[in-house]
């Protein structure tokens, strides 16, 4: 029988157990108590903290280049959310693409209470602000798995830094709800030793579910937490995940009965979801740049195996080597197998789209979680040697040489992907309208108004707006 290993006191109890609720519960473990602070050490940790939201945000402001995104409004954010929140204030529970969209129409109602000049600053900073913040909850609710806090910073640092997540995600209100799917995922393996914690659980955890319903696709995790977690109080996050569901579920079937719901459509296939699983996730899980670089010296598909066969000798060899680490290893694997091959047959469109360049990737949204877990993974696994080889500590010599290397070799891959993904050319930027001008025309056309009201109509806007509501 093997000793404990460093830091594992805390999750004896759970892992211990037996049959299959104890091996479930290494899911779940429980974070070892911090030692008693000083208060100006408290105080130091959140001004840290604070700090690091602030400069994860203009890292995020930084990230599009050409007109800047806090000048520049996109997508359904210019000509969606913020017209339907003019037209009707606070109606926030609309359908629309089949579901509810929560978050970002949260995001269009706050910007309607500045200056409408402002806007496009709102939701820009506002999308940055929720990255970042779901960095810094992913930094404290993997505390459970992951005990270096270097580690876990890397790992927080790759929600806001993703390279994928430049393509389409970053600095909006439309995309902010892809950036909580991540930090969820930790949500539901966290168990907050604090009642703070666990509201926080709670509302990432019903963000989500109420901003994207393939959220529900969580249900098997939420399931095996049902199982390995008996103690109620330590299920807000499980009654946060299910409010986001139910107020899902009057959204779904309406679009559902309207006929404007992804469900009345033909679904994809699987081979063609198969491909994108292989080609937009596996390939570019690296690096956005260091694919295309791979592509230049071979075919896609050769490329795709070079991906795969590395990503498969680090998967596996903390599968095979880290006995405690294989619940973890195998959910995350299937979690990021399971929502874009989901995803992509309901929106067989995103599977099929022929051409994938440099600076467009269809449906790359639906990557940023494969790819995250792909690097909770390998962080997690990190961590782990770090910590016990074979009930020894590793303190001393090869072992803690091999803990060393791990970790450098780790932090300089993410931290090469981050640097070169950075800033490029996106569809991001591209499809970034330049929101001074249409502010000014509005207001403009305000003041020349007879009826109170302005027409906003472009090739894919026609809104009537009323001109009270507009600052």
């Amino acid at each position: 029988m093997r000793e404990a290993a460093p830091g594992d006191e805390a999750t004896q109890g759970t892992a211990g157990q037996k049959g299959a609720r104890g091996v479930l519960g290494t899911l779940f473990p429980e974070p070892v108590a911090p030692a008693p602070g000083a208060p100006s050490r408290r105080v130091l940790s959140a001004t840290v903290q604070v700090a690091a939201v602030g400069i994860g945000v203009l890292l995020l402001l930084e990230r599009v280049p050409g007109l800047p995104s806090w000048d520049g409004i996109y997508a359904e954010d210019y000509w969606m959310f913020l017209p339907q929140t003019l037209q009707h204030p606070w109606h926030l529970l609309v359908t629309f693409g089949g579901y509810e969209q929560l978050l970002p129409r949260v995001i269009a109602q706050i910007a309607t209470y500045f200056p409408l000049a402002q806007a496009s600053r709102v939701f820009a900073v506002c999308g940055a602000l929720v990255a970042a913040l779901c960095g810094l909850f992913v930094f404290h609710a993997s505390e459970g798995h992951v005990r270096s806090p270097l580690l876990r910073a890397v790992l927080g640092a790759a929600v806001p830094l993703m390279p994928i997540a430049l393509m389409e995600i970053v600095d909006s209100g439309v995309g902010a709800p892809w950036f909580v799917l991540s930090a969820t995922f930790w949500a539901l393996l966290w168990r907050p030793r604090t009642r703070a914690g666990m509201a926080a659980a709670a509302l990432v955890a019903f963000t989500a579910a109420a901003s994207e319903v393939i959220t529900v696709l969580f249900l098997p995790l939420v399931a095996v937490r049902l199982i390995a977690v008996r103690r109620p109080r330590e299920h807000a996050v499980t009654a946060g995940w299910l409010a986001g569901c139910l107020v899902q579920v009057p959204m779904v079937v309406s679009g559902f009965l309207s006929g404007k719901s992804r469900l009345n459509r033909q679904p994809g296939s699987l081979g063609h979801s198969l491909a994108f699983y292989a080609h937009d996730i596996l390939l570019p899980s690296f690096g956005w740049h260091l694919a295309w670089r791979l592509q230049s010296f071979a075919s896609k598909n050769v490329a795709t195996v070079i991906t795969a066969v590395l990503l498969a000798l680090i998967v596996g060899a903390i599968f095979v080597t880290q006995r405690g680490n294989r619940p973890f290893v195998v959910t995350a694997v299937l979690t990021g197998f399971l929502f874009p091959v989901f995803s992509t047959i309901l929106t067989p469109n995103v599977a099929s789209y022929p051409i994938v360049l440099p600076d467009l990737e269809s449906g790359s949204r639906y990557t940023v979680l494969p790819i995250f877990l792909f690097e909770s993974v390998a962080v997690v696994g990190v961590d782990y040697l770090m910590r016990q080889r074979d009930g020894r500590r590793l303190w001393r010599g090869g072992p803690r040489l091999l803990a060393a290397v791990a970790a450098a070799a780790l932090i300089a891959v993410l931290a090469a992907s981050w640097v070169a993904d950075f800033r490029y050319a996106t569809f991001r930027s591209e499809k970034n309208w330049n929101w001074a001008p249409i502010a000014a025309t509005w207001l403009h056309d305000c003041q020349l108004s007879r009826t109170g009201y302005v027409v906003e109509k472009t090739a894919i806007l026609h809104w009537t707006l009323p001109c009270d509501h507009l600052h």
